[in-house]
């Protein structure tokens, strides 16, 4: 297929880009007599290790098509993020690259949690690792983080620990590894190629054959809803819905364990919140 490049589109864009940043924001010295808004064609270029003539003919929507190195070296410049470094790749007629998994939590994904200090809350990697979680989860599924590694990985330790199914019910069970297995699916496929997604999956298929046999079936599928049973050795069974609150670019997602209503979910949630303060106390 030919490549289609946005020529208006693109100068303009990078423009309207160029014009939004200061010479701070990109760790230059503001200089004196500056009677451009935002930052010069040429500094634009040195930043992204391009030549001024050629930034400046994208501007003027001419000149030769932008390579895929120079458009990451534009987009890397001028301080786009992830969704307008791949409005940039469209404009200038290319395929975006692949969106890669981070560890990194946006700051207001965590206000959201640590403003819901009433249910069990986690925040979730797309391969399932659990990067955050506050003390009430960790009371519920009595969790001890164990640190760096697949052990705090919610897909491995499902299919490889035996204690992970223990609180729910038999009947739940099912149900609950095919959504494991749906979801990572939905994440390999999103994700096709990037080795840590490769190394998961090549991982599970070889130690475990339960996940094997799933991950043939091909299905595919992200939870938004869930229903989360459990029995808890303290306060016995917990109806509770997991509601799933995805970040834009999927890779993070927040996990809310709220009560059912008719149920007496809530006043043990109430009790394990005591219970959790009680043990985490420090000893005089």
């Amino acid at each position: 297929m030919a490549r289609v490049i946005d020529r208006p589109g693109l100068a303009d864009f990078l423009r309207r880009r160029r014009e939004l940043l200061r010479p701070a924001d990109v760790g230059m010295p503001p200089g004196v007599r500056r009677r451009t808004p935002g930052l010069r064609r040429e500094e634009v270029a040195l930043l992204a290790g391009v030549s001024t003539d050629h930034y400046t003919r994208l501007e003027q929507a001419r000149g030769s098509a932008p390579s895929e190195s120079v458009v990451t070296s534009l987009a890397r410049a001028l301080r786009l993020d992830p969704t307008e470094r791949d409005h940039l790749f469209h404009l200038a007629g290319l395929a975006a690259p692949r969106r890669h998994g981070s560890g990194h939590i946006s700051p207001g994904l965590i206000a959201i949690a640590t403003r819901l200090v009433d249910v069990p809350i986690a925040i979730v990697s797309d391969l399932g690792e659990v990067l955050w979680h506050n003390a009430l989860l960790a009371t519920l599924f009595d969790w001890e983080d164990p640190g760096p590694g697949v052990g705090r990985n919610l897909v491995w330790v499902w299919f490889t620990d035996p204690r992970a199914r223990e609180r729910f019910p038999e009947e739940a069970r099912a149900r609950l590894t095919a959504a494991h297995v749906g979801d990572l699916r939905a994440t390999a496929a999103r994700r096709a190629g990037d080795q840590d997604v490769t190394t998961l999956v090549e991982d599970l298929r070889r130690d475990s054959p339960e996940f094997r046999e799933h991950w043939d079936r091909h299905e595919v599928g992200v939870r938004q809803s869930d229903r989360k049973d459990m029995t808890h050795p303290e306060v016995g069974l917990i109806r509770l819905r997991c509601e799933v609150l995805l970040t834009p670019d999927a890779e993070h997602a927040l996990h809310a364990f709220f009560p059912i209503e008719g149920t007496d979910a809530r006043e043990k949630l109430d009790l394990l919140r005591v219970i959790g303060a009680q043990r985490f106390e420090p000893t005089p």
